[in-house]
């Protein structure tokens, strides 16, 4: 696993990144989830899995001092959630911006740079060079003049992660930034996310409705689903019967290559009808 919570004899433990004690989340009379225990290290990398509405995003919006709990406490490299938290990055789902938007790749990728300073953004020394980097991080130093609303899709996600990268974030959160993408540029964002964890020692909470991207990057997976949650590895989450019990319906998983897939998941996306990937 690449994160770890064990330490060398003597050494001083590390601060995990994120611990979330007890919590609980309600929508209205409805209770998502309650009773929620989560320690993630630094350079962990955890999978958040589960149907539609069952608490995936509003967990993540909780982190980012915006949702407050029901119950419960979360803490962010020891300290209480808050908003604008500097330390968090966060890569939203992929949503194609205006053909007519005149902002260049370079400008959306400077408001991640810019946007946690008070009042209007101004430039600052050094803030071009850190720019140039970030593009050059997420691989979009060629197209770093051009106007975003004529980028394809996966090439705005770069941006987007370029932006969530620009405070060099001890935790990144990522809420579905596969979605509407191929496959090469899933393989290409992840790789960018991938290597900020390997290389910054940053954690990554991940929700995802398709684990096969990400399956062989991930070291543990919380499944949300039906008021309930299991967290555990892949091969100790991603089982027939450990599923079945957790929907309290049967519901098998298959593997068709080096794919897995989860098969009479109830609510499931109405484009994968009854069959669907291993999905969140």
């Amino acid at each position: 696993m690449s994160g770890t919570a064990d330490t060398e004899a003597g050494s001083t433990p590390r601060t995990p990144v994120l611990e979330v004690r007890g919590a609980a989340l309600h929508r209205g009379e409805r209770e998502l989830w309650s009773g929620l225990d989560l320690t993630v290290e630094p350079g962990e990398f955890i999978a958040v899995l589960g149907p539609s509405g069952s608490g995936k995003t509003t967990l993540l919006r909780s982190i980012l001092g915006l949702q407050p709990l029901s119950a419960g406490e979360i803490r962010v490299a020891g300290a209480p959630v808050r908003k604008g938290n500097r330390r968090i990055g966060y890569v939203p789902q992929q949503r194609s911006l205006a053909p007519d938007t005149s902002m260049r790749a370079r400008d959306l990728v400077a408001l991640g740079v810019q946007g946690s300073r008070f009042g209007f953004p101004i430039p600052h020394r050094g803030d071009r060079a850190k720019v140039d980097d970030l593009l050059q991080a997420v691989g979009a130093s060629h197209f770093a003049d051009r106007r975003v609303g004529l980028l394809s899709g996966g090439e705005q996600q770069r941006l987007r992660v370029g932006q969530a990268l620009a405070d060099e974030p001890s935790l990144l959160l990522c809420d579905e930034p596969l979605s509407n993408l191929d496959l090469a540029n899933q393989v290409a964002v992840t790789d960018i996310i991938d290597r900020q964890r390997r290389e910054r020692d940053a954690a990554v909470l991940f929700v995802t409705h398709d684990i096969n991207p990400i399956l062989g990057r991930v070291d543990r997976i919380l499944y949300i689903a039906g008021g309930r949650f299991l967290l555990g590895t892949p091969d100790e989450v991603l089982q027939t019967r450990v599923l079945t019990e957790l929907y309290g319906t049967p519901v098998f998983v298959l593997r068709a290559g080096d794919r897995l897939v989860v098969v009479g998941v109830p609510d499931a996306e109405p484009h994968h009808d009854h069959d669907h990937e291993a999905h969140a």
